[in-house]
C-alpha cells in the first residue's frame, strides 16, 4: 500500500512538473500538439500507476522526451511563421459583416448549432449584429459586434477617465505581500501606519488588504466588520 502511495506522489508530480515546464500559455490555451502532449503525459503517469511490475522510469524517462520535444515545438514555432503555422493553423474567419462563411464552418468541422451557441454566449443575438467572427487556433471563438451594436465607450462618448492600473495587493491571507511595496513607492513602516488608522495591529487580522491606482486602499478584514477605504496615497503621486 505504501508503494503505491509513494509511486502515485512521485508519477503525479513529475506530470505536474512537465506541465508547469511547458509553461502558463500551454494549461490557458491548447494548440493541437500542446493537446497530444498533455493526453500522452496523462498516459505515461497513469500506466506505472496501475502496474506495480512496470519500472518508474519507463514514465518518468518518456515525460522528460516530451517536454523537450514540446520546447523544440515552441521555439521551432517562435522563429517560423510556417512552421507556428503546420504545428498549431492559422485563425479562420467565419463571420465577416454579418455574412456566415459556410465554406470556413465545414473546413473547420464546426456546424450552425455550435455556432450560435458561441454567439449567444458572446451575447449576440443574431449572426447579423457580428461585424467579424474569428475562429483562433485554440479552438476559441471571438466576436466582434458591429459598430452600432458595440456598447459604447468613454472615447466615444469623449470622457476622459483617466489612468487605470491594476490595484496592488499589499496583504493577501493574513500574510505581507513584500514585493508589492516598492512598486508603490512606500515601504512596511507606511502600511503599518495606514493600518494602525483603521485599527489593525496585526497582519493576520486581514483576509486583504490593496491600493488601486487612484490611491484608495481598501481592506477586508477577518472579521465580520465591513470592508474600508481610506485615500492611502495622492492620485498624482502614484507611479505604477
Amino acid at each position: 500500500m505504501l508503494t503505491v502511495l509513494i509511486r502515485s506522489m512521485i508519477l503525479v508530480s513529475c506530470a505536474v512538473l512537465a506541465m508547469r515546464l511547458m509553461g502558463k500559455r500551454q494549461i490557458g490555451q491548447l494548440q493541437p500538439f500542446e493537446l497530444v502532449i498533455a493526453i500522452m503525459i496523462a498516459d505515461l503517469a497513469a500506466t506505472p500507476m496501475e502496474s506495480h511490475d512496470t519500472p518508474l522510469w519507463r514514465g518518468v524517462v518518456p515525460m522528460i522526451a516530451l517536454v523537450i520535444l514540446h520546447q523544440l515545438f515552441t521555439l521551432l514555432s517562435l522563429k517560423s511563421q510556417n512552421m507556428r503555422a503546420f504545428f498549431s493553423g492559422r485563425p479562420t474567419i467565419i463571420i465577416n459583416k454579418g455574412k456566415i462563411d459556410h465554406k470556413a464552418l465545414a473546413k473547420l468541422c464546426f456546424n450552425l448549432n455550435d455556432l450560435l451557441e458561441e454567439l449567444r454566449t458572446a451575447g449576440i443575438q443574431s449572426p447579423t449584429d457580428v461585424g467579424t467572427a474569428i475562429m483562433e487556433t485554440s479552438g476559441k471563438l471571438s466576436v466582434f459586434p458591429v459598430s452600432q451594436q458595440r456598447a459604447a465607450s468613454p472615447h466615444d462618448l469623449k470622457i476622459d477617465t483617466g489612468y487605470e492600473g491594476i490595484p496592488l495587493t499589499l496583504i493577501l491571507d493574513g500574510q505581507l505581500e513584500s514585493n508589492n511595496l516598492p512598486l508603490c513607492g512606500r515601504n512596511e513602516e507606511w502600511l503599518k501606519e495606514q493600518l494602525r488608522k483603521l485599527g489593525y495591529r496585526e497582519y493576520r487580522e486581514i483576509l486583504l488588504c490593496y491600493i488601486d491606482t487612484d490611491g484608495l486602499m481598501t481592506t477586508h478584514p477577518f472579521s465580520d466588520q465591513k470592508p474600508e477605504r481610506i485615500q492611502a496615497i495622492d492620485p498624482n503621486e502614484v507611479i505604477w
